[in-house]
């Protein structure tokens, strides 16, 4: 529903969707039309598919807020796109000179999103109207982005420069009882609480894709519709970049629960030496010939079992051990030249019967004779 929405605010010339909420159609004695479906491509919210007066699906009409002084625009979802501020009624670039990491974090408070990830001149393009004149002191922790200081901008924007923005999706969407935060059931938390998320049975995957796009679990393991509930009822296409871009309604459904790819945590990967022959050098830790060394592989109390491989990249050498008390240790007895290169741990285990792994940093050992 957050396409349509996004054509309330732009209409009204308001800026982004930041939310969106529904009140009781019936209770508040108030009529209404259905808004059946907007494609994309239209001007104006007249062009999309419009239901008679008098009745609204699910019995709910539409609270909608938006950022009203500034926007998002061009990129590739709610949460991205090219910085424009309103001025005297018209819409104007940033340039990038004039705009830190403190002002991008106000600005994705404002548009409803996460923090900011990115922050680069001309990454969605330059627009074709005016530049904002003035530069932002925003200290990061202000509501909206005009309760900022500014102060009068000294130069001229090079073409270029328009700064683009990309924040994280907000985090109103989690997976529970699964072990993971990639995995369990569908909720989304909306007007204050935590809902379940269901979907149609020919719907499961597009939702599912979302989800584990939105959380940054990589893709879709598996998908599952469980018991009928009251939530909140979503239908995708499968590339939104949040659940908040699809339409969504409120009533009976399957409860969905999804597992993503990125199931494990990354396991980490440290040396011990029981002989004292490691020493930090220039390039990372280094350890003389002839002592003794253990590289561990350990990974956060998540699931049962599995197994650790420790892989060597100056072979193609690979060792296994089971994974104890989630952790694996490898002994190297004597370090000789042969022992210097990378090393990683890679942790598998079988859940939710699939096979997961998950890799550690790559770890770099230097071996000398001095």
């Amino acid at each position: 529903m957050m396409r349509e929405v996004k054509f309330v605010c732009r209409e009204l010339d308001c800026g982004n969707p930041v939310s969106e909420s529904r009140g009781p159609l019936i209770e508040d004695g108030r009529g209404g039309v259905t808004l059946l479906s907007c494609s994309g491509d239209e001007s104006t919210i007249r062009q999309c598919g419009i239901g008679g007066p008098g009745f609204c699906d699910g019995g709910y009409y539409h609270h909608v807020t938006c950022s009203e002084s500034v926007r998002l625009v061009d990129g590739a979802g709610l949460c991205s796109g090219r910085v424009e501020v309103k001025s005297n009624q018209s819409w104007a670039s940033v340039c990038e000179a004039d705009f830190d990491r403190q002002d991008a974090e106000v600005v994705c408070r404002d548009v409803g999103c996460g923090a900011p990830a990115v922050l680069q001149g001309g990454l969605y393009g330059e627009g074709e109207g005016q530049t904002w004149d003035k530069e932002f002191q925003c200290k990061g922790k202000e509501s909206l982005l005009l309760d900022c200081d500014t102060s009068d901008r000294e130069n001229t924007c090079p073409p270029g420069n328009a700064v683009g923005l990309t924040c994280s999706e907000p985090d109103d969407v989690r997976l529970v009882g699964g072990g993971s935060r990639c995995a369990g059931g569908v909720e989304w938390y909306d007007q204050g609480e935590w809902r379940t998320v269901g979907a149609a049975d020919w719907k499961r995957r597009d939702v599912a894709a979302v989800v584990c796009r939105q959380l940054g679990c990589g893709s879709t393991v598996s998908e599952l519709l469980g018991n009928t509930t009251r939530g909140i009822r979503v239908s995708c296409s499968g590339f939104e970049s949040s659940l908040r871009e699809c339409r969504r309604s409120y009533d009976l459904h399957p409860g969905l629960t999804v597992i993503c790819s990125d199931l494990l945590v990354q396991p980490d990967i440290f040396l011990t030496d029981p002989m004292g022959g490691v020493f930090r050098g220039h390039q990372g830790p280094e350890m003389f010939r002839g002592y003794n060394f253990t590289i561990t592989c350990s990974t956060q109390p998540q699931y049962p079992g599995g197994s650790f491989h420790l892989t060597f990249t100056g072979s193609n050498r690979t060792q296994t051990q089971p994974a104890v008390n989630h952790s694996a240790a490898f002994l190297f007895p004597a370090a000789d030249y042969s022992h210097q290169g990378n090393y990683r741990c890679v942790y598998d285990n079988y859940v939710f019967s699939h096979n997961f792994s998950s890799e550690s940093e790559l770890f770099s050992l230097t071996i000398t004779g001095n």
